[in-house]
């Protein structure tokens, strides 16, 4: 049975590939379907193997045609014609293999992740650099045709080196974002995933089938809000968009936040975890402090408020005391 159902999945990513091949030899071809080939042959490393045999089979069988028709004086010549043609198919085997071969050699698959607390920065051998925050993860796929990350969890920033040849996606929470020249930010929480673009521009798609399709173009300064059912896009000024890439330096910015919202960004970044009251969470907060500043935040909120905190199995707990 195991056998039966490796044949079937050979088969169909061989019917798959050729779809891919025919497709693109035709002239209506466009730059999403380059993109949405380049993500299918990052799926599995059978794809590029089935692609590029038949798409090397197919340059062997025009070429073939192309020699095909033979008047009749040209009888004599068959003979030799034969070995030609003998000659060209060893050839077009040798270069196939050659082609795996380079395609082994200049594909790369790389994973990266932090710690709770820690930062990253990277760069890919396309130029393009990333830098990761607090217990993140990412799965970077850079072949010649594609270049495919796949943000595992966590968030990350993207400062992409723009190459029209080669797409570059960034695979999120069933999603895709797909550079068009661009900055942005990735973010996935419990509470769906956050896109924010910095410059340039960039593609915004959902991909899982069982999530509701969306799909939208972000400029500078837009940030998409995408759960299972849901995506909306506001712009932010130049200000906050400033704050909320703050991480990249090791800060947190906090605007009018309330205690819990401002609790729960420190808790991504720290093992003692701060715990709000839920009679004081609504209360809000002004400033810049350092991610692992658990310390200054809860004297400032003490200070601020007049709150009272303890320290209890590893949490800090602010409170408002009775009186």
């Amino acid at each position: 049975m195991t056998a039966e159902r490796n044949v079937t999945s050979a088969e169909t990513i061989g019917d798959q590939a050729a779809e891919w091949v025919l497709k693109q030899e035709a002239k209506t071809w466009t730059a999403q379907d380059q993109v949405e080939l380049s993500v299918w042959l990052s799926q599995s490393d059978r794809h590029p193997a089935a692609y590029w045999r038949l798409k090397a089979g197919w340059s062997r069988a025009q070429r073939l045609a192309a020699l095909a028709p033979m008047r009749p004086e040209c009888a004599a010549k068959t003979k030799s014609t034969r070995r030609f043609l003998h000659l060209a198919a060893v050839a077009s085997i040798a270069a196939l293999a050659i082609g795996a071969i380079a395609y082994n050699s200049l594909s790369q698959t790389r994973q990266f992740a932090t710690a709770m607390g820690q930062r990253a920065s990277l760069m890919l051998s396309d130029g393009t650099q990333i830098e990761l925050n607090t217990n993140s993860a990412i799965v970077a796929k850079i072949t010649p045709w594609h270049r495919i990350v796949e943000l595992e969890h966590g968030e990350a920033f993207f400062n992409v080196h723009h190459d029209a040849a080669r797409p570059f996606a960034v695979l999120a929470d069933g999603h895709r974002i797909t550079d068009l020249g661009t900055q942005f930010s990735v973010r996935e929480s419990a509470d769906g995933l956050k896109v924010t673009l910095v410059e340039g521009r960039a593609r915004l798609e959902t991909v899982d089938p069982a999530l509701q399709h969306h799909v939208t173009d972000l400029v500078p300064g837009d940030v998409a809000a995408v759960t299972a059912n849901a995506m909306s896009v506001r712009k932010i000024p130049a200000n906050a968009l400033s704050d909320r890439l703050a991480w990249r330096s090791g800060k947190l910015v906090f605007d009018h936040a309330t205690l819990a919202e401002a609790a729960a960004e420190f808790n991504r970044y720290n093992a003692t975890k701060i715990v709000i009251a839920p009679e004081i969470a609504n209360l809000q907060i002004n400033g810049t402090f350092g991610a692992g500043s658990v310390g200054p935040f809860t004297r400032t909120v003490q200070f601020a408020f007049s709150l009272s905190a303890e320290l209890r199995d590893h949490q800090i707990v602010i409170f408002r005391k009775k009186s």
